[in-house]
């Protein structure tokens, strides 16, 4: 008898890879970002379209908010590609599908995502099962953080070399962690070599955030306490700034999620725009 399949990822990364799907099929063309193998790698229920949080108008900001951080992300992945650097890594990688989607820039990089064991193994499974298989360039690093794993012990183990430059990303994770835990996820960070550049997502605190985008806020929160998961830390992004200049970079900006919709998603038809809430660092060594 064949293996059970290993239990599925978290609502959180289901969500994510649902909402950019949901891109394709409910808002205007042409897409910021085309991404349906998260669709065929959850492979949901039938009915999931009409479930609350995936309604077309209802949680349109949210679905745009992931899109463009994704973009945002992928375009500073292939600028730093062309300028010479060959390491990507993704710390709570989720259901990211870059590494298959991009194989334009996979075949000139090693990526390396970091996740949780379970996570990692039933994405594994559902690779090979669905034909994708595993890139020749994709570590999937698994890290029991629960245990007390180190993540960086675990990355240097599957061949990641801290002195060749990299671009790090982490995406819809701060929010989960302690202030001091992403202090030291971020002077870890600032140890890569020279010429490495960290992007890491924050959420604004609720005074910061527009007034029609609190409400989501709120719900956001709530759904994340329900599900054991809740929002631990909120920035301001000169606080974030200060947290990245402690840890040691040498050069901190902030990226604006409002700048992201300026960028991404000026003159659409469909009028579709971010909401607020979520906003960037990006730090260089």
């Amino acid at each position: 008898m064949a293996d059970a399949p290993p239990e599925p990822p978290d609502n959180t990364a289901v969500r994510v890879a649902l909402w950019r799907a949901r891109h394709l099929e409910v808002d205007a063309a042409p897409p910021v970002l085309a991404d349906d193998i998260g669709l065929r790698l959850v492979d949901p229920e039938p009915g999931w379209r009409e479930r609350g949080d995936m309604h077309p108008q209802g949680t349109a900001g949210f679905r745009a908010s992931i899109v463009a951080r994704a973009r945002f992300i992928e375009d500073l992945v292939a600028e730093r590609v062309d300028a010479g650097v060959g390491q990507y890594l993704l710390l709570g990688a989720g259901l990211d599908t870059f590494a298959e989607r991009r194989a334009d820039l996979g075949s000139r990089l090693r990526i390396f995502e970091v996740e949780r064991p379970g996570t990692q193994a039933w994405k594994r499974h559902r690779l090979i099962e669905l034909g994708y298989g595993v890139p020749a360039w994709l570590r999937l690093v698994p890290v029991d953080f629960e245990a007390g794993e180190d993540w960086w012990e675990k990355l240097r183990a599957n061949g990641f070399d801290a002195d060749r430059p990299a671009v790090a990303a982490s995406a819809g994770v701060s929010m989960y962690l302690t202030r001091e835990a992403t202090a030291a996820t971020l002077g870890r960070l600032a140890g890569l070599a020279a010429g490495s550049t960290v992007v890491m997502t924050f959420l604004l605190p609720a005074e910061l955030v527009d007034e029609a985008d609190r409400v989501g806020l709120e719900m956001s929160q709530r759904g994340a306490q329900a599900a054991g998961t809740p929002f631990l830390s909120f920035y301001a992004p000169g606080d974030m700034l200060d947290l990245a200049r402690s840890a040691g970079f040498a050069e901190v900006r902030h990226v604006s999620g409002k700048s992201l919709g300026d960028r991404y998603f000026a003159d659409r038809a469909d009028g579709l725009r971010p909401s607020s809430g979520e906003d960037l660092l990006v730090a260089r060594t």
